[in-house]
C-alpha cells in the first residue's frame, strides 16, 4: 500500500512516520516540501507518487495568530484540504483528514459526538470546519475524518514541553481550570491513523485519550511524573485560574471532550488513559 503523508514535519507527522506497518511504503512531505495551499504542487505529487490513501496532518495551528492571519489559515486549513481531496477524487485515492475539537464551541455538557452540529468559536475553527465541508463536498460518503484535541509528543512544541521548561524556571505557574478536555499523545494517534487505514473506514470519527482533565489538571499530572522520572528539578506552585484570568485573542471551547467510541469499535483498540499515555511519551523524553 503506498501512502503519502503531509505535514510530515509536525508531531502527528513524526509519530506516523515512525509507526509504518509492514505493508505500507510512505511517501512523507513537509510544508517545504509541498504547499497544500498550492493546487498545482498538490495535484503534481498526487499523480507522481500515485498514492492508495493520503493522510493529511498538515494543518496551521497557531490558534491564537490565527485571528490576525485569518488568509494563511483558510489557506492550509481550507484551500489545502480542498486542494488534497480534489487530488484524491481525481487519482484514485483515500484521504484521511486529521480535524480538531476547535470545530465546536465548547457549551454542550456531554462529550461531543462526530455528528453533533459544528459551532467554531474563532477563526482556527472555521478554518478547520470548511476544511471538512470541503472534503465532503468533493469525496462525499468516501471521505474519513478523524478529529483530535490536545495533541503532544516528544517532538516538537506543546503544552506538555513547555510546562516542563517553565517548571524547571519558575517557583510558581499559573493554569487555567474551567477548560476541560482529553489530551491526545501523538503516537496512539498515528496507530489509531494505520487502524483506520487497515480497515479502510469511511466518516467522520473522534480519536483522543481515554479519561477528562481541565489543563491545571494535566499540568499537576506532568509535574507529578516529571518528579517520579527525573525529568523536573524544582517544585513549582501551580496555580488554578479562571479562563478569564488568562485573556488571549481566540476563544477555546470551554468542554473539549470527545466521544470516541464509534471509532474505538471501528478499529478494535479502545487506547490509553491521558494518564498512562504521558506517562509514556515522558519516559521516552527522559530516555532521549
Amino acid at each position: 500500500m503506498k501512502i503519502l503523508l503531509t505535514g510530515a514535519a509536525g508531531q502527528l507527522g513524526w509519530e506516523v512516520q515512525r509507526r509504518i506497518p509492514a505493508n505500507v511504503r510512505l511517501t512523507p512531505m513537509t510544508r517545504v516540501e509541498l504547499d497544500v495551499g498550492d493546487a498545482n504542487q498538490v495535484h503534481k505529487a498526487v499523480r507522481a507518487i500515485d498514492p492508495d490513501w493520503i493522510i493529511n496532518a498538515s494543518a496551521y495551528t497557531a490558534v491564537d495568530r490565527a485571528e490576525s492571519e485569518p488568509e494563511a489559515a483558510f489557506r492550509v486549513n481550507e484551500q489545502g484540504a480542498r486542494n488534497l481531496a480534489q487530488a484524491a477524487a481525481d487519482n484514485g485515492a483515500r484521504l484521511l483528514h486529521v480535524s480538531t475539537d476547535f470545530v465546536f464551541d465548547g457549551e454542550a455538557g456531554a462529550p461531543r459526538r462526530p455528528d453533533d452540529p459544528a459551532s467554531p468559536l474563532g477563526v482556527y475553527g472555521e478554518s478547520k470546519w470548511r476544511g471538512e465541508q470541503a472534503i465532503r463536498e468533493l469525496l462525499g460518503d468516501d471521505a474519513l475524518i478523524i478529529r483530535t484535541a490536545w495533541v503532544y509528543s516528544a517532538h516538537g512544541h506543546n503544552f506538555v514541553k513547555t510546562m516542563l521548561r517553565l517548571m524547571n524556571e519558575r517557583d510558581e505557574i499559573n493554569v487555567v481550570e474551567d477548560q476541560i478536555g482529553t489530551s491526545t499523545w501523538a503516537a496512539e494517534l498515528a496507530r489509531v491513523v494505520f487502524l483506520a487505514v487497515a480497515r479502510d473506514l469511511r466518516g467522520v470519527y473522534h480519536w483522543t485519550d481515554a479519561g477528562v482533565a481541565s489543563w491545571y489538571d494535566f499540568a499537576v499530572a506532568i509535574q507529578s511524573l516529571g518528579r517520579q522520572l527525573g525529568l523536573l528539578e524544582s517544585d513549582a506552585t501551580i496555580r488554578p485560574i479562571p479562563t478569564q484570568a488568562y485573556p488571549l485573542p481566540a476563544r477555546r471551547p470551554a468542554n473539549s471532550v470527545l466521544d470516541k467510541q464509534a471509532l474505538r469499535e471501528a478499529v478494535g483498540h479502545t487506547g490509553l488513559h491521558w494518564r498512562e499515555a504521558l506517562k509514556n511519551m515522558l519516559k521516552e523524553l527522559r530516555d532521549v
